[in-house]
């Protein structure tokens, strides 16, 4: 006989515990051990009134905010109607059945306010790192850099091509403010732009990913044994500043955890002599990095290469064995000829060149030729040595490919393929957020196998 269910709902009292309906293999139950609040709330402390109304519990809307960027769930206001709907939800975030939601705009308000004076996220973020060193999940040996697209909550049709007019009016969005602010704090911010958002014009405009947007970069350091996220950077999506990056998270990791990579992987944006030398030089780290070399000579002409350094004379020789160096007249006072670039340049004799049988493949519309050596060229050798290596093929190339895997992840299983929020701070925010679960599923997972 077909049965039916009855309508009714009327009973008085029931026998439930949240607890038990939780399965101990959820995502959420596996994550939860990994969360220790108690230093958030001693790190917030100063941030607080001792006096008034009882706020919201910031560990409250840090675990919804987490619930949010594990399972895609961008929205706020949906998070919020998510959360009451979801008995893993409401037992992750510690509620009962009858517990009220906190309004979505309570995050706005925090996430503007105390929790980025605190640098709360960040916070959050390091302590999940932590426990990932405490598990055995960072090995500290082998580090990969590299940096992702994410598109700007900027419109396409909001935009000026020329120079904009920044002077103080009486409506100005908080990005416009941020935007201001950061020039005049960072001076490599403020960069030449084609297009320039006026919602937010921090985000960067590029065709660089088939369509032109704009965009936001995310900036990824990660240990290679495990695919732990180490540390996590925003910025305009620019090549420069990617790759200005690198300092800042490589000494970020260094201050709040003590390691310092034995070898760091990039690819070869990461490979100039700026970046070059402060991973060799000063960091004394062993880089697998493609060295950036410039652009190519076309027309079967002589590249640089074909150049022979003589390290003792301090000079190049051409294939044709004559003489590139950087003095061609006495100086009174020595010069060091290091340009703005931090470069020195080496030219051959115009005389010597005129008469060369090599010349249409030297220098055909010049009556010289010149070569540019950067003053960190020992650090560009050191980077061509270690690419050379049977390591860098067999090794070092396939875990360089792990932190692409890593922003495959955010984008396919945590539906981040764009920011909901705007500037470079809040673009920040989402990547910290986004970052600390990843490395929360990665926690659950390894214990799951353990």
């Amino acid at each position: 006989m077909m049965g039916q269910q009855t309508a009714q709902q009327n009973a008085l009292f029931y026998d439930f515990c949240l607890e038990e309906r939780i399965p101990q293999n959820h995502l959420l139950r596996k994550i939860n051990q990994f969360l220790d609040f108690d230093q958030i709330r001693l790190y917030l402390k100063p941030f607080y009134s001792h006096t008034g109304r009882p706020s919201v519990d910031p560990e409250l809307m840090i675990r919804m905010l987490l619930v949010g960027y594990c399972y895609g769930i961008r929205s706020e206001r949906r998070l919020c109607e998510e959360v009451n709907f979801n008995l893993a939800y409401r037992w992750f975030c510690g509620l009962g059945l009858e517990d009220g939601i906190p309004n979505h705009s309570t995050f706005s308000k925090n996430r503007l306010g105390r929790f980025r004076n605190a640098d709360l996220l960040r916070m959050v973020f390091n302590t999940v790192v932590k426990k990932c060193i405490e598990q055995g999940l960072v090995g500290g040996e082998g580090f990969a850099i590299d940096a992702s697209f994410v598109q700007a909550n900027a419109s396409v049709k909001r935009s000026i091509h020329a120079p904009v007019d920044w002077r103080p009016a009486l409506k100005q969005t908080r990005a416009v403010k941020e935007y201001l602010d950061a020039l005049d704090e960072v001076a490599d911010l403020n960069r030449p732009q084609k297009r320039v958002s006026t919602t937010d014009p921090m985000s960067q405009w590029t065709g660089a990913k088939s369509r032109a947007d704009y965009f936001y970069s995310t900036n990824y350091l990660i240990d290679a044994d495990h695919t732990v996220i180490m540390d996590v950077e925003a910025s305009p999506s620019t090549n420069s500043l990617e790759v200005s990056t690198t300092k800042t998270m490589i000494e970020r990791v260094e201050k709040n955890h003590g390691i310092v990579p034995n070898s760091l992987m990039g690819d070869a944006a990461y490979g100039t002599a700026n970046n070059l030398n402060y991973v060799v030089n000063e960091k004394k780290i062993a880089p697998y990095i493609p060295v950036w070399e410039g652009v190519k000579p076309k027309n079967n002409i002589f590249a640089k290469f074909d150049f022979i350094w003589d390290e003792y004379k301090g000079e190049y020789r051409c294939p044709a064995q004559k003489v590139l160096s950087k003095n061609h007249r006495n100086y009174r006072e020595p010069k060091t000829h290091i340009t703005k670039a931090n470069t020195i340049i080496y030219r051959s004799k115009s005389a010597e060149c005129k008469q060369c049988s090599l010349k249409q493949y030297c220098c055909p519309k010049t009556p010289s030729r010149k070569i540019t050596r950067s003053v960190y060229e020992s650090a560009r050798d050191v980077a061509r040595q270690n690419c050379l290596s049977k390591e860098y093929e067999t090794k070092y190339l396939a875990e360089r490919k792990k932190v692409e895997m890593s922003f495959a992840h955010m984008k396919s299983h945590h539906n981040f393929n764009n920011l909901r929020l705007r500037g470079l701070k809040s673009a920040n925010d989402e990547f910290l957020l986004v970052a600390t679960t990843q490395n929360l599923k990665k926690l659950a997972m390894h214990n799951s196998i353990n």
